[in-house]
This record gives structure tokens, sequence and C-alpha cells, in this order.
């Protein structure tokens, strides 16, 4: 049986593809679709692999990488040809590496590091905050001081280390191919975090944030009223690759939870773009960042 892998034929994605994370959950999407579009059941291939419905669940969601062995003997009860399963042997082998990130394993949860992975291969990242200065903006300063009150729980070294990782997520900003748009509810200007010099350089770094090409920054202010994202913040992850549906994260207290289904995503994108409808231009958001900067000193 002839199959067409789009985007996943050998070759068409190793020149961008950077991110273990990406690579994982772009073979899990290939399994799934394969399973179904020859309508299998999930119990009937796990038997067939003498493995469990939920083992299979797992690689299907990308929660769990597969051995080149097994996944041969997967591409085969699918009746992949031969030449087409080196794309995706290769795709599994690309994703049991390891990211920069996992080497901070021992602080960093499995949302927090899923995060940093999907990231690390995004294009674009739409995020709305509504208390808290996003992360790939912030200050080590501001990090500290938030990641402190967080983790109480942790020691000196185990703090350094978060907040090594989050000044070391910012280096993503120098990718002129990556496109970060961040909307701040005033709240964020006016959330007092640590002390007020902390604050005070917080937003001046956000007011200069904009004059990067890549990089823009616009606040809703309290008078816009009421919103569709009064239910909190979000991010959305956008990839270069067609074939690479974008992701929404929402983090709570305790952890993270993504969207992947289409609907889902295509709401919160467009209440993102209402939003910066809503929100001051990126000219007048800067100058109100300087202005509550400068009250502050």
């Amino acid at each position: 049986m002839e199959v067409s892998f789009g985007s996943f034929q050998k070759g068409a994605w190793m020149a961008v593809e950077t991110s273990p994370t990406v690579r994982r959950r772009r073979l899990a999407s290939e399994l799934r679709r394969l399973r179904t579009e020859r309508d299998l059941a999930m119990q009937t291939v796990a038997d067939r692999m003498e493995m469990t419905a939920a083992s299979l669940s797992r690689i299907e969601t990308g929660r769990r990488g597969i051995k080149p062995r097994d996944l041969r003997a997967l591409l085969g009860l699918y009746e992949v040809p031969e030449a087409d399963q080196e794309a995706l042997l290769d795709l599994a082998r690309e994703a049991r590496q390891k990211g920069w990130w996992q080497q901070y394993g021992n602080v960093l949860s499995t949302e927090y590091a899923t995060l940093i992975g999907l990231e690390a291969e995004a294009s674009t990242i739409r995020n709305y905050e509504q208390a808290l200065v996003p992360g790939l903006l912030q200050t080590e300063a501001y990090t500290r001081a938030v990641t402190t009150v967080f983790r109480p729980a942790d020691s000196p070294e185990e703090i350094d280390r978060l907040v090594s990782v989050r000044l070391k997520r910012q280096e993503r900003l120098d990718d002129s191919a990556f496109e970060l748009s961040v909307i701040l509810g005033e709240a964020v200007l006016r959330q007092s975090i640590g002390t007020p010099a902390i604050m005070a350089e917080q937003l001046s770094r956000l007011a200069e944030a904009s004059r990067k090409p890549n990089v823009m920054v616009q606040v809703l202010p309290f008078r816009a009223g009421a919103h569709p994202a009064l239910t909190g913040s979000f991010s959305l992850v956008g990839f270069p690759a067609s074939s690479d549906m974008d992701v929404v994260y929402l983090e709570n207290m305790t952890s993270a939870v993504y969207l992947e289904e289409a609907p889902g995503v295509r709401s919160y994108g467009s209440v993102f773009d209402y939003l910066r409808a809503a929100a001051l231009s990126p000219n007048d958001s800067a100058t109100m960042l300087m202005e509550a900067s400068e009250a502050l000193t």
C-alpha cells in the first residue's frame, strides 16, 4: 500500500528540526494517523504488538518514545513500504536525543520541560499574561523573585538552576526567524514583584523589548473592560512545518495542560486576535511601560 508522508519524506524535515520534543510529537501524530487511516482500533494494534493499549496511547500522544525495533514492527503492521519506513525510523532516533534543558531535569517538571522543548522549535509564540511578565522577557532579578515565591521549599542551588533555565530560554529571541507577540494585562504593570527597583528594571526591559524586530509587546489597559480571556493567561505555540499544529499551553499552580485539538486551538487564536485589537499600540504600550517604570524610581 502506498502511503503519503507529506513533510515526513526522508530529508524533508531534517534541515529545520532542532528539538527532540517536537520530533517525538511529530512521530506520534504520524503513527496516530497511520492507525486511523487503516481503521484499526487501538486495542487491536496493542494486542498484535503485545503491549497495553495505555502504552500505545502514550506513544501516540508523544508522552513516551518507541524503540526502533518496535517502531519497525508497528510500521510493518500498518503496511508501510520499506523505503518509506526509514523516514520515521530516523525521526524516532532523533526523538531519543537529549535537549539542553534535560540536564536540568532534577528541577524541571515534565510539563515545563515539554514547553521548553516545543519552544526550542517554535517559529511563533503568542502569549497573553494577566499577572506576570512572560518568562521569555523576564529580567534575572524578576525571575529570581518570582521563582523564590513559587518554589519556597527549593534550595538556593535549585533556585539558581531554575533561573539559569529561564535565562537560557531567552536565547531563543536571538533567532530572527522566531517571533514573539505578547499582550500584557495592565495588572502585570501594577503587580509588585520583589523591590521597586526590580519592578522598575523589569518594566523598562519590557519597553525596550519591542525594539527587537521579532518581538511585539502590547498592554491591554483596564479601561478595555471585560474580555474573553478573563479566565486566565495562555500561550499559543506555532511551528514552521505546516504538518505541526499549533499548541495551546495553559499553566496552573501545580501543573500545566496542553491543548492540541484544532477547534480549541482556533478558539484561543481568535481570542488572541481580539485582545490584540483591544490592546494599546506597541508605541503607546512602550510609553505606558516607561511611565510605570519611572514612577518606581
